[in-house]
């Protein structure tokens, strides 16, 4: 049996990566969809949130929480399980993920809206709850890192899908990641 695709979906706060996410995997017969920062939640004592001072506990427990999603992505793609992972991109550039077997169906898709789309979507999910500012901030990290000569070249190597989403609605968003990655019918839908 062929192992079954995995899809990683990454972006900014409030770009639309576990609406898209979700909806990909609902495309799909037998399917899961890993929030990475579902994993790093599990965290009870500890937990080191995202900052712009990218320091080395911060790094650790992310490449924690992306090691183990590789290692259960590839678990259940080989039980026949489509699997999208949703993520958000770092500073770094996402390096774990570079750790994925060669040779398995492995898509890469970077939401990237406007940003002013990122920061309204994200007042609409929180108004003025604490927790905007601090995803706006991140909103910010995420879209500064993204111009970087480093990760203009990480997604100019053709590994990546760059999917403005500022306008697109979620059903055709799934069409063209499905068609990037040459699936040309999913299971149901």
């Amino acid at each position: 049996m062929n192992p079954s695709p995995i899809f990683l979906i990454v972006g900014a706060p409030a770009v639309g990566k576990s609406t898209i996410s979700r909806a990909l995997a609902a495309r799909f017969d037998r399917s899961i969809h890993i929030p990475v920062d579902d994993l790093r939640h599990m965290v009870v004592a500890g937990l080191v949130l995202p900052d712009p001072a990218w320091g080395d506990p911060l790094v650790e427990q992310i490449g924690l929480a992306r090691r183990t999603t590789i290692e259960a992505a590839i678990r259940y793609a080989d039980a026949g399980f489509a699997v999208v992972i949703d993520d958000f991109w770092d500073p770094p550039g996402l390096l774990e993920y570079d750790e994925m077997p060669a040779g398995r169906p492995f898509h890469r898709i970077l939401l990237r809206p406007d940003r002013d789309e990122a920061f309204r979507r994200n007042y609409g999910r929180h108004g003025e709850d604490p927790m905007r500012a601090f995803l706006d901030q991140g909103i910010n990290l995420v879209f500064d890192a993204l111009e970087t000569e480093v990760a203009r070249a990480r997604l100019a190597d053709g590994r990546w899908l760059v999917l403005d989403n500022t306008s697109l609605p979620v059903d055709a968003a799934i069409d063209r990641i499905l068609e990037h990655a040459g699936i040309t019918t999913a299971t149901r839908g």
